[in-house]
Order: structure tokens, then sequence, then C-alpha cells
């Protein structure tokens, strides 16, 4: 295990307010997938409000969007909760309640112990959006190693790509 924990964010823009019928399924599922999150391997930390979610959290620059952001002890941690437990029902229907955002996510590696700011996460996203993957920012599908651990693999590996 390198000295480096994987920091995601991913932000969301609802199609009507939070309170709104349309969304009610996916508040409801709010907690529930928190504490999935919060008992899953690997699992370190994630971004709350005092309702224990992110929700009432304002990012980016844009009070309309909400922000997810958690650290994980490795990519195969977050991979399994975020594709193979019940985060994926609710993954599944994000088009029912969010309008498309062309870069809405971006994973990138924090030192073990240190807790991400929202800027630093604006500042990945916004270098995701700039020049695509990188050491520095990058994604499921094109992720690079911790800083110093060498990618026998390599970061095109079949066994990384992962479904949209």
């Amino acid at each position: 295990m390198s000295g480096f924990r994987l920091a995601q964010v991913n932000i969301a823009l609802p199609l009507e307010p939070l309170e709104s019928e349309l969304l009610r399924e996916f508040v409801e599922a709010l907690d529930p997938i928190n504490a999935l999150a919060d008992s899953s391997p690997g699992f370190v930390w994630r971004l709350q409000g005092d309702d224990g979610n992110a929700t009432s959290i304002r990012a980016f620059g844009d009070d309309r969007l909400i922000v997810n952001m958690s650290v994980w002890d490795s990519i195969e941690a977050l991979r399994a909760f975020v594709y193979t437990s019940g985060h994926v029902a609710v993954m599944r229907r994000r088009r029912e309640w969010f309008d498309k955002i062309e870069t809405h996510f971006a994973l990138w590696w924090v030192p073990a112990g240190h807790i991400p700011t929202l800027a630093e996460a604006e500042e990945r996203v916004t270098l995701l959006r700039a020049v695509g993957p990188s050491p520095d920012a990058f994604t499921f599908r094109r992720h690079f190693p911790p800083p110093g651990v060498a990618d026998p693999a390599g970061v095109d590996d079949d066994r990384w790509l992962c479904p949209a």
C-alpha cells in the first residue's frame, strides 16, 4: 500500500429543486447509499454537511449544483462501490434526475491523511476538462497509479475499463 489515497468528486445539476416530487426518490436514497459507502471496504471519508449528506454544500460557483466528494484506499475499492454495490441502481437512474454535465467526475491521488477541499476538487475537474486524463486528474477509464508507484500493466489495460 502506498502513502496515497484516492479522492473523487462528482457534481450534478438537478433537473428540479431537491424538494420536488421528481427528485423525491433520489433524496430518499441518499441516507442508505451514504451508509453503504461509509461501511464499504476501503472507504476513508466523505464530504457531508450537518444533515449527513452534501446536498446543502455549495461549490463550483453554481448554487444549483450538488457535489459528492470522498476518499478511498484504492481505485479498486471505489470501483467496487460504484459498479457492484447497491449504488449502481441509483446511478442507473441519474438521467431521470440530472442534466448532463460534460465533465462531472474526477479522480486524483492525495497523501494518506489529507482531506481534499472543494477548491482542490474544482481544480481537478477544471484540469480534466482542459487537458483530459493525466496523473493529476483522471477517470476510471484512463487512470494513473499513485505517485511513485509503477503500473506494470499500463493504464490502458482492459482490466481497468468500467461501464460508462
